[in-house]
């Protein structure tokens, strides 16, 4: 093996520590604890981040072809994005009952069949419709605690919006106002990461919300305001 190959194959193995990280989040959210469980798929959406652009740089298409690296990353996050989040928002009893049934039942197919949606991603690195980004969302839910009725209207709406000509933003990919993006990201990161660490405030709080309300809109804007050639 070259050392070109045992590079991009070890982009793969750090591809799949997100696996881990899933069931980690598992076994947290088995016994219930829901900060440790957030901590973990913080850790996979960080994961997430990175091998992208590692395994463009090492170009693991040529150098490791075995491992189909969209199918594996498409896995695992569902697995954490989705599965795990939704898990935590229906038994945490966030969403009591009906809210819960029909929160857990509607977003699980739509977002598996979304996963599967061969338009997902547009040219300019951006997803079209929202991207079934559900750990963050109800990271938000468990952090702000909103009204249920409040928490059942986004669900409603961010749920047949993956399948919507909308855009959202990928932080890492969508060049366009990255400049912006990618602090706001982090900012993002960190009062999340200050929220699950219980160390949250105030500030942290009016962060995670602006944060969030920038990543979920902003594509949306561009649209609105297209580059110009």
């Amino acid at each position: 093996m070259s050392q070109l190959q045992f590079k991009a194959y070890f982009v793969h193995l750090f591809t799949a520590l997100g696996a881990a990280c899933a069931m980690l989040a598992a076994f947290s959210a088995a016994e219930g604890d829901w900060h440790r469980m957030f901590l973990w798929i913080l850790a996979s959406i960080i994961i997430d981040g990175i091998d992208g652009p590692l395994a463009r740089r090492f170009d693991v298409r040529t150098h490791a072809p075995r491992i189909d690296g969209v199918i594996l990353d498409l896995v695992i996050d569902f697995i954490t994005w989705v599965f795990i989040p939704v898990f935590a928002l229906f038994q945490s009893g966030l969403m009591t009952g009906w809210t819960g049934w029909v929160a857990a039942l509607l977003i699980t197919p739509v977002s598996a069949l979304y996963f599967a949606d061969t338009r997902m991603k547009t040219d300019d690195g951006s997803f079209e419709g929202f991207p079934g980004a559900w750990s963050m969302v109800i990271l938000v839910f468990f952090a702000l605690t909103p009204p249920v009725w409040l928490m059942l209207a986004v669900i409603v709406v961010l749920t047949p919006a993956m399948f919507l000509p909308l855009r959202f933003i990928h932080p890492m990919r969508t060049k366009r106002w990255q400049i912006v993006t990618l602090p706001v990201t982090l900012v993002w990161i960190f009062c999340a990461a200050a929220t699950l660490l219980r160390l949250e405030t105030a500030l942290t709080q009016w962060g995670l919300g602006l944060s969030s309300a920038y990543l979920l809109t902003i594509g949306m804007v561009q649209q609105l305001f297209p580059a110009r050639r």
